[in-house]
């Protein structure tokens, strides 16, 4: 008679510039790919782990969400352990939960949530070049950025912020905020949404920065998107600034932490992250 299966939780934090991303590939290191060997190496039967998002390659993850299947007696919040100890230093589950069979890491998320870091200073900083896009030769204002994310909130189609090679069905979501500050010689962008499209992020920062730095006007960009001209959109942030910071669940089956307190500015540090 087969053993019965649990449904098992994961909230995984990764540094992701040693991956090409979260989701497995053919001949590169990926994250997924990572944890899924581990996996099937514990439970001795192949195992697939189902992601709330995907993250591309150099992109940094705080509270990734995934799932998994198994019939191996270990408790469910034991497995967080059990994987941290054998994982690579740069991969780390931070909390495992029994859910039930119809739980879903993607299909039951409500929203998701991303942070970019800019760092500003002129001079570079070692220890913080693989989590910021070091962007130092013009003045960025603060203002004007977030004036350009005020009209995104709402149901909105961002296709001018989507690469090729989606497979998405189509380009609307729900923009539940969008918000930039500055911390002395960083400034931030948050933006948290039911979903997010190919490359949203990395598109929609690097045109602000034109907004910021005065190349492009608030209407003009504005009139970009909403028109979805994708063909004006120019570069894309670097990966290492951007961050998955929190996936949110109509009954989260997580604890929350004091870092999860993302509406207060003092938690709004680089490194204090929610997770």
């Amino acid at each position: 008679m087969p053993k019965p299966k649990q449904r098992i939780a994961l909230k995984i934090q990764y540094l992701g510039n040693g991956y090409n991303g979260w989701q497995r590939q053919t001949n590169e290191p990926s994250v997924q790919e990572t944890i899924e060997n581990l996996l099937t190496q514990v439970c001795g039967d192949k195992i697939v782990l189902h992601a709330a998002g995907r993250t591309d390659t150099g992109v940094h993850a705080a509270a990734q969400v995934a799932h998994f299947d198994t019939s191996s007696p270990i408790p469910a919040h034991k497995w967080a352990k059990v994987l941290s100890d054998r994982l690579p230093e740069n991969i780390l589950v931070r909390e495992s939960v029994a859910v039930s069979p119809s739980w879903h890491a993607r299909f039951s998320a409500s929203w998701r949530r991303y942070r970019y870091v800019i760092y500003t200073a002129k001079l570079p900083n070692l220890f913080i070049q693989d989590y910021s896009w070091h962007f130092y030769r013009d003045r960025l204002d603060r203002d004007l950025i977030q004036q350009a994310l005020a009209p995104m909130i709402g149901e909105q189609d961002l296709a001018a912020f989507q690469r090729a090679g989606s497979k998405r069905a189509h380009s609307r979501l729900n923009v539940h905020e969008a918000i930039c500050w500055r911390d002395q010689d960083f400034i931030y962008i948050e933006v948290q949404a039911s979903g997010f499209l190919y490359g949203m992020m990395r598109l929609l920062v690097g045109t602000l920065v034109d907004v910021g730095r005065s190349r492009l006007s608030v209407a003009e960009f504005t009139n970009i998107w909403q028109k979805r001209q994708r063909s004006a959109i120019k570069y894309a942030a670097p990966p290492q600034g951007l961050c998955l910071l929190q996936i949110g669940y109509p009954d989260n089956p997580f604890m929350a932490t004091a870092t999860e307190a993302i509406g207060d500015p003092n938690q709004r540090q680089m490194y204090l992250v929610p997770g």
